[in-house]
Parts: structure tokens; C-alpha cells; sequence
């Protein structure tokens, strides 16, 4: 069975890439599968907020995801890419690289696969305004991430939200695979070094 394209959306909270997630699965010439990391933490809370009704609700705060990022949720959530990319099935991933031993489990699981690396590149200053209009994001988190996210400076595509909407920034991505001009930039990334404290 040939395995499914995985688009891997590189970029900070905010930086556009469910919109853009949004744009490319609304087109029927390339099937996609979106998967959100927030989706797997949302549905963990409904599940635990919904079983346990008798507990105090226990939400999800998105400034401490990158200190759980190595929680199971992580792991299934990586599990699932891997499987649906294998039963052929094209995945657009949306999410963020918090730390080293994310990038490693990521790196490890899914590095034989086929992946299209598109860097979503957005200003700190257009971060802080659109965390600010949407008023479900702390002030500062994209900031907080940004240094770690765009340390990654190996792309297949590189798209800017501040000058390209999310419509043209799906097509300008789903032209490039429709170029067929391979995906090589996540292969040329190695493993992060994690020190031991």
C-alpha cells in the first residue's frame, strides 16, 4: 500500500496554520486528514470532564502543553499520524515542536515516511496582535515559542501568513506537491541532542 503524504506545518501558536489546514481540506483535488494536537488535548478533556462529572473541570492551559509534551497524549497522538500515513491517507500535521525529545519521538516514528516540511512564518508583532484579537491564547505564548520553533531552518516551503492569505498559502502548497519535486528538507534534519540535568 503506498504510504500517504504527511504535511508538516511548522509554525508558532497563532501563526496560521489551521487556517491554512482549513483551506487544504476544503479543496477535493487532494484528500487530507487534519490532525491537531489541540484536538487530542481538547477531546482529553471532554472525555475526563464528561466521565468524571463529579470533579472539578480540569482544562487544558496551552501555556504548559510544551512541559507535557511528552505525556501519552504526545505518543498517541504521533501513533495516529504514523498509522493513518500508512494506511495511505494524507495528513496534514498541526502542531508545535516544544522541545528536543518532541522533535526526537517525531523524528524517530515518522522520518521514513514521506513528509513535506512547510515552515509557517509569521512576525512576533503579528503573533502578539492576532493572541491578542483572538482572545483564547495567553499574550506571549507564540513569543515564548518562537525562537524554539524557527530553529528549524531546512524547508521544503516556506509560506508568510502576514502577506499571503490562508487560501493562498494552502494553494501555493498544494501546488508544490502537485509539482512533484519531492520532499527532502525533513530528512536532512538530525535528531536534537537532549542534555541530561
Amino acid at each position: 500500500m503506498k504510504q500517504g503524504l504527511i504535511v508538516f506545518l511548522n509554525g508558532t501558536s497563532s501563526s496560521g496554520k489551521t487556517s491554512i489546514s482549513t483551506e487544504m481540506i476544503s479543496q477535493k483535488e487532494i484528500p487530507f486528514y487534519h490532525l491537531s494536537i489541540d484536538d487530542f488535548f481538547n477531546n482529553y478533556n471532554d472525555f475526563v470532564n464528561n466521565k468524571f462529572p463529579d470533579e472539578p473541570p480540569r482544562g487544558i492551559d496551552h501555556q504548559v502543553v510544551s512541559q507535557i509534551v511528552d505525556h501519552s497524549i504526545c505518543s498517541v497522538y504521533h501513533s495516529t499520524i504514523k498509522l493513518l500515513a500508512e494506511l495511505g491517507f494524507n495528513v496534514i500535521v498541526d502542531t508545535i515542536i516544544a522541545n528536543d525529545k518532541y522533535f526526537n519521538d517525531f523524528y524517530n516514528l515518522l522520518v521514513d515516511h514521506p513528509i513535506l516540511f512547510v515552515g509557517v512564518r509569521c512576525s512576533k508583532e503579528e503573533l502578539t496582535r492576532r493572541e491578542q484579537s483572538r482572545g483564547d491564547r495567553i499574550i506571549g505564548l507564540a513569543h515564548s515559542q518562537f525562537d524554539r520553533v524557527y530553529s528549524y531552518n531546512e524547508y521544503d516551503l516556506e509560506v508568510n501568513t502576514e502577506k499571503l492569505s490562508p487560501t493562498e498559502c494552502a494553494d501555493k502548497i498544494l501546488s508544490f506537491i502537485k509539482s512533484d519535486q519531492g520532499y527532502s528538507a525533513f530528512k536532512k534534519l538530525s535528531k536534537r541532542e537532549i542534555s541530561v540535568s
